[in-house]
């Protein structure tokens, strides 16, 4: 069996495969944490780092794990990556760590991350289980962000509220009042918010795929009368 190409690994981590939008894992941190764009980014970076480190770590060890302790073996790997990447987080971006709270530790039990394991990282080559980790890891941001701004500027009128939590004194001047003098909507900050705003962000993505699938098909038979014309 051939390995899949670059082209191929980015394209499905960042959208036919997108752990938020497709395969729909990770559910429980994308819709809890994601009321701001920094709460989304601040997860997002340490899912995607752990993507990355566990990715590359299951498949330099993949030869030498027997099958039948392979995912505990897996489970360990990710465990240790989750503590040294929330002991750092706690040590240089505290006032996020608390923030973020105990969903930091529970990308352990986030069930993409073992899946990746399991069906590629031990089953390649550690240049694209690398690549597979970190195309999942951004897709997976790409949709913490989103669906923390669409949050926080439905809930709040703002963007990058409290950005000094990730970026230091400097990042207060990053927030933008989008809406002023804005009471807020306090639906899009609760979790019923948040299953509507996944659920709009799907469907704008079936959406646009339904789209791309009809300018596919309407390509077939030009091509095909090109051809013949030939």
């Amino acid at each position: 069996m051939s390995e899949p190409t670059y082209r191929r690994i980015i394209s499905d981590g960042l959208w036919h495969n997108n752990a938020g939008l497709v395969q729909l894992l990770g559910l429980c941190p994308l819709l809890a944490v994601t009321t701001t764009v920094v709460n989304g980014l601040g997860l997002g970076m340490a899912t995607t780092l752990t993507l990355l480190a566990s990715n590359g770590i299951v498949s330099l060890i993949r030869r030498l794990v027997r099958p039948e302790v392979r995912i505990p073996v897996f489970v360990l790997v990710i465990a240790s990556v989750v503590t040294v990447i929330e002991l750092a987080m706690n040590a240089w971006l505290h006032e996020l760590h608390k923030i973020l709270g105990i969903f930091i530790p529970l990308i352990v039990t986030n069930c993409s991350i073992i899946g990746r394991a399991e069906s590629f990282a031990s089953r390649n080559s550690v240049d694209r289980a690398l690549l597979d980790g970190l195309a999942i890891g951004i897709g997976f941001t790409l949709v913490l962000v989103t669906l923390g701004g669409l949050r926080e500027l439905i809930g709040h009128g703002t963007l990058l509220s409290q950005a000094q939590l990730m970026f230091g004194e400097s990042g207060r001047h990053l927030t933008l009042t989008v809406i002023s003098d804005y009471r807020g909507f306090l639906l899009a900050i609760l979790p019923p918010g948040a299953f509507l705003c996944l659920g709009f962000l799907i469907a704008g993505k079936n959406i646009i795929n339904a789209r791309l699938e009809q300018r596919a098909a309407a390509r077939v038979p030009r091509i095909a009368a090109q051809a013949s014309e030939a």
